[in-house]
C-alpha cells in the first residue's frame, strides 16, 4: 500500500509553483504601483497595456529564477552573501528590462530609485516570510503541545 503521509513530487512541484505565482503578483503590484506612481507625477493618468504585460511575463520569469536559480532567497532563513546576491541580479534584471521597456522614459534617475525600491521590497519581503514562518513555528508548536496533552489523557 501507497504510503499517503509521504510528499510525492506532483505536490513538491505545486508547491514551488504556488510560490512562484505568489511571487509574480506580489512583485507585479509593487512594481505596477511604482510605474503607476511615476506615470501620476507626470500628469499621466493610465497605464500601457503593453508595458504591463511585458511587466507580467517578467515577474513569472524572475519568479521561476529566484526558485530554481537563485536559492529562492526571499524566502531564505537569514540574509548572506548568497541572499544580497540574488535581490542584486534579480533588481538588475528588472531595471535592464524597465529600461529596454520604456517603462520609465529611460530616465536614469527614476531607474536607479526604481532599483533602489526593488532591492527594499526584496528586503520586505524576506521579513515577512520569516515573521510567517516564525508564526506557522509557534503554531505548530502549540498544536505539538495540544496532540502530546490529548495523547497523555487517553492513556
Amino acid at each position: 500500500m501507497k504510503d499517503e503521509k509521504k510528499i510525492t513530487l506532483w505536490e513538491l512541484y505545486l508547491t514551488k509553483e504556488i510560490g512562484i505565482e505568489f511571487k509574480a503578483c506580489l512583485y507585479f503590484f509593487a512594481i505596477l504601483f511604482y510605474y503607476c506612481c511615476y506615470r501620476m507625477l507626470n500628469g499621466i493618468f493610465d497605464a500601457s497595456i503593453l508595458h504591463m504585460a511585458v511587466l507580467i511575463f517578467t515577474c513569472y520569469i524572475i519568479g521561476y529564477i529566484q526558485v530554481y536559480v537563485l536559492w529562492n532567497f526571499d524566502e531564505a532563513d537569514s540574509m548572506g552573501v548568497k541572499e544580497v546576491a540574488g535581490m542584486i541580479i534579480c533588481t538588475a534584471l528588472y531595471s535592464v528590462v524597465s529600461w529596454f521597456g520604456n517603462w520609465f522614459d529611460r530616465n536614469i534617475i527614476v531607474t536607479l530609485i526604481f532599483a533602489a525600491y526593488i532591492l527594499f521590497t526584496y528586503f520586505c519581503v524576506f521579513l515577512i516570510y520569516r515573521s510567517k514562518r516564525r508564526i506557522d513555528d509557534k503554531k505548530l508548536n502549540e498544536d505539538l503541545k495540544l496532540f502530546q496533552t490529548r495523547h497523555k489523557k487517553s492513556e
